[in-house]
């Protein structure tokens, strides 16, 4: 049994504690938040104990942590946590900063315990069922990947202004699912964004609309689409053209009834939000990393999985500004 304590008190803190206690491998004991009324609650809720983050890491009967804490906090924890025997699950991006989190990579290769970012798609059943099919060779080499990720509608300014744009905050998760896809880091990216959705995000200094192309050096092609905005729900597409066929996963809806009639063919809207959309790819990624924790085997997902990542964002974001393509090793020299 792990003893797991949780680092952060938010939103998606509240997912990730119902993931470790569901898991009959691990066990929640303790939960830190800068908002120590937030931590009790959060705590409370699920019988663990409020205590400080200094507290946690200095615990030797706490086996890991599990990092939801703000963005511009993850590289320094996942260092203070690997320096302190902590295996951790750190949520994504590891850094605002490439940099930055290229050092936290060093450091906790150094300091030798595993590291996980959760890229929690990767889960998916579904993307999961179509990523065994490719590898399985069923339609042949990938060619042509789009995937299509929108929001059903835009978060606060006062969130954007912290959340490192777009690239790194919303569509880091399809770079992820991109390389994941593919085998390999892209050789260039190219990336155009607007704020045709909200201004004030555009005047916030980030895009609401973005679509990013990425070119391989063996000639094969992703293209992404990004919106904060899509009234109909949460839009969560990805197609693989491959050299002997086509897999597709298609969106989650609210429901499978299709109504026919002579005035035409109506169906359910898809899922409203990640929280509806993505809850059992949060268990599936907590039992991944408890599996390997326990076990000794290979993460599935990886810090260098999440510097690649970011590698990526940080391309778009110059593409996006310059107007021209970013080469990936430009950007990781």
């Amino acid at each position: 049994m792990l003893n797991i304590a949780l680092l952060g008190a938010g939103r998606i803190a509240g997912v990730h504690a119902t993931a470790i206690t569901s898991h009959p491998g691990s066990t929640l004991v303790a939960v830190s938040d800068i908002n120590t009324d937030a931590a009790a609650k959060l705590a409370a809720h699920y019988g663990a104990e409020a205590r400080t983050t200094d507290a946690i890491l200095a615990d030797p009967r706490i086996d890991a942590v599990l990092i939801a804490t703000s963005t511009d906090t993850h590289s320094d924890l996942i260092e203070r946590a690997t320096g302190a025997g902590k295996a951790v699950l750190c949520e994504k991006p590891v850094d605002l900063s490439l940099a930055r989190a290229q050092t936290c990579q060093t450091v906790a290769a150094r300091n030798g315990k595993p590291v996980m970012i959760g890229f929690n798609r990767r889960f998916d059943p579904n993307f999961s069922a179509l990523k065994a099919a490719l590898d399985k060779g069923e339609i042949g080499k990938p060619e042509l990947l789009s995937i299509t990720s929108f929001d059903p509608a835009p978060p606060p300014v006062a969130y954007i202004k912290v959340s490192g744009g777009l690239f790194r905050d919303m569509m880091i998760h399809d770079f992820d699912m991109a390389n994941f896809l593919m085998g390999a880091a892209p050789l260039s990216v190219s990336a155009v964004g607007t704020s045709i959705v909200d201004p004030a995000i555009g005047q916030a200094g980030d895009v609401d609309t973005a679509v990013v192309t990425l070119t391989y050096a063996d000639g094969r092609i992703a293209v992404i689409k990004n919106s904060r905005r899509a009234v109909y729900g949460y839009d969560q597409r990805v197609e693989l053209l491959g050299s002997q066929g086509l897999l597709q996963a298609q969106n989650m809806l609210e429901n499978t009834v299709v109504k026919s009639t002579t005035a035409g063919v109506t169906g359910a809207k898809p899922t409203y939000f990640f929280l509806e959309r993505y809850m059992p790819a949060y268990a599936a990624e907590w039992a991944a990393f408890v599996t390997a924790v326990t076990t000794g085997s290979a993460l599935l997902v990886t810090l260098a999985d999440g510097v690649a990542a970011l590698a990526m964002a940080e391309a778009a974001t110059q593409s996006a500004r310059s107007g021209l393509p970013v080469t990936l090793a430009s950007v990781l020299a």
